[in-house]
């Protein structure tokens, strides 16, 4: 099994300022923080941090992030750490991109930045992250029209058709103003034939796209963050347009790179220093997106990823506070994969009902390390494991514990991030059979004692009839589990009583908890 960092998180506390919410976006060039305030949907900017930190620049050619890269990233956080001093952990979310989708040594790297900014960082797939660009461009600037929304950032490319809050199509491509520059213009020269071969790069990237994100599918297009930001601003400071993205504006500027002849020589108003290692490939892939896709205007959005982040944050906090009433993308999600993978739900919640009830009983109280919001959190994967646990029997039913792990863990789930998913593919991993495969997890006490409860809560349903939580009572002492039953209830299950005979065995050959029955 793959490790997993470990989630160091700043102590349970009492916040100081108990409505603001922040985000982290830890982008392949730049990463940003942002502290706000999202009352009944408004929105209201506390605070802004930018640092330029090239994080996507320092992948060698294995796929390593490098120490220099490492350290500059790490030093941003520990700035972002002291700004972020006497918040809850649940009033901050950081989330990663495609540097750290991509890093073969992330877990290396999150282990050492999650140190250093004392809260977990979650890596978000390309389509996830997507969906919280346009959540950001949505609320910020609202419109009923069908809309393309376009984000350039260091490494990736994510295109949104939507409308309203409702994003329709959503996709990233693995091309970036970094990655493009790097490859095209790594030698700073800025020529008719690097331009030729960047957009042809970029073209490539985009083909798939040609149909669902084509002209006919939206009426007006946006750019989010930083590439169309910069262009933005340069085109302004030369006065070439009002800040609009127009093909003719594109041309204009890279006829100005082709004139300086290499980047050191490039000096355009409005394009900041940070900026100009960069700006030729986010030149390039502007154009081809322009031309490709019939963008006559591109308009720059006044949304983005990190104000996404913390409108998500919000509902959460909201749903944890008024379940009844409010929305945790996440739970809808579990509903959408039940539904694809035909999962029988009323075995699931059957699970999932007895699964919590055990782990309510055994769950560390709010003082041992734990705040409510993170037991919360805890209680509720165990629920989502549990109702998603048999997804896989629509591959096979054999060694279906297998194939639901692999899919949870891969599967393109709206509001988790793949960290949160991993983490539930490991627990459905351990649902059934030997602990050997899951034992690098179980080193982890949260997690050890959330897989004890599904295993035993599966063994109770496995004849798929109702059950009463109330007939099993578990206790922790300690690392020692004990399981009790109600009177007569011992003879009146034999198949039962076998399988929990074999569950002992099994937490006694490899497991950090020891079960015993009676």
């Amino acid at each position: 099994m793959e490790s997993r960092p470990k989630l160091t998180q700043a102590p349970a506390q009492a916040s100081r300022w108990p409505d603001h919410l922040a985000a982290i976006d830890m982008g392949s060039n730049s990463f940003r923080l942002e502290i706000g305030l999202a009352p009944q949907g408004r929105y209201r900017r506390i605070d802004y941090l930018k640092e330029t930190v090239r994080l996507g620049a320092g992948l060698d050619a294995e796929g390593n992030l490098d120490e220099a890269a490492t350290e500059r990233g790490l030093a941003c956080l520990a700035r972002f750490a002291q700004r972020l001093a006497g918040y809850a952990p649940a009033q901050v979310r950081a989330v990663a991109t495609q540097t750290l989708r991509e890093a073969r040594n992330r877990d290396a790297f999150l282990a050492r930045a999650q140190t250093v900014l004392g809260r977990p960082i979650e890596v978000i797939s390309g389509r996830e992250e997507a969906r919280l660009i346009f959540a950001g461009v949505a609320r910020l600037q609202p419109s009923d029209a069908r809309r393309l929304v376009v984000d350039i950032g260091g490494r990736s490319t994510e295109m949104i058709v939507g409308a309203g809050r409702s994003p329709k199509r959503v996709e990233s491509f693995q091309v970036g103003s970094v990655s493009l520059s790097m490859k095209c213009f790594a030698d700073g020269r800025l020529t008719e034939d690097a331009f030729r071969r960047a957009q042809i790069a970029a073209g490539a990237e985009f083909e798939e796209a040609l149909g669902p994100f084509g002209r006919r599918h939206w009426r007006e297009a946006l750019g989010s963050s930083g590439t169309v930001g910069a262009v933005s601003q340069l085109l302004v400071a030369s006065g070439i347009t009002d800040g609009s993205v127009t093909p003719e504006g594109l041309r204009w500027c890279i006829a100005q790179c082709l004139r300086a002849g290499h980047i050191d020589r490039l000096a355009l108003p409005g394009l900041r220093d940070d900026r100009r290692a960069v700006i030729a490939g986010g030149l390039a892939i502007l154009y081809t997106l322009a031309t490709h896709f019939g963008i006559e205007v591109l308009h720059p959005a006044r949304g983005a990823l990190r104000q996404g982040v913390i409108f998500d944050l919000a509902a959460r906090r909201d749903a944890a506070r008024d379940p009844e009433h409010a929305h945790d993308m996440r739970d809808q999600t579990v509903l959408d994969l039940q539904r694809r993978f035909m999962v029988d739900t009323e075995h699931a919640v059957r699970v999932a009902t007895l699964a919590d009830a055990l782990y309510a009983s055994v769950q560390p109280r709010v003082g041992d390390g734990q705040s409510t919001e993170q037991r919360r959190e805890l209680r509720r994967e165990l629920q989502w494991a549990a109702r998603l646990h048999e997804m896989g029997m629509m591959v096979s039913h054999h060694d279906h514990h297998r194939h639901s792990a692999y899919l949870l863990a891969h599967a393109d789930a709206a509001g988790f991030s793949q960290s949160q998913q991993r983490r539930l593919g490991d627990l459905v991993l351990a649902q059934r059979g030997s602990l050997r495969k899951s034992e690098a997890a179980l080193g982890a006490e949260a997690f050890a004692w959330q897989v004890l409860c599904l295993r035993l809560a599966i063994i109770k349903c496995h004849a798929r009839s109702e059950v009463s939580p109330s007939v099993l009572k578990l206790t922790r002492h300690g690392a020692e589990a004990q399981l009790r039953f109600g009177r007569g209830w011992v003879e009146s299950h034999p198949r039962t009583m076998y399988l929990l005979g074999e569950e002992v065995a099994a937490w006694e050959r490899c497991g950090s908890l020891r079960l015993h029955l009676g």
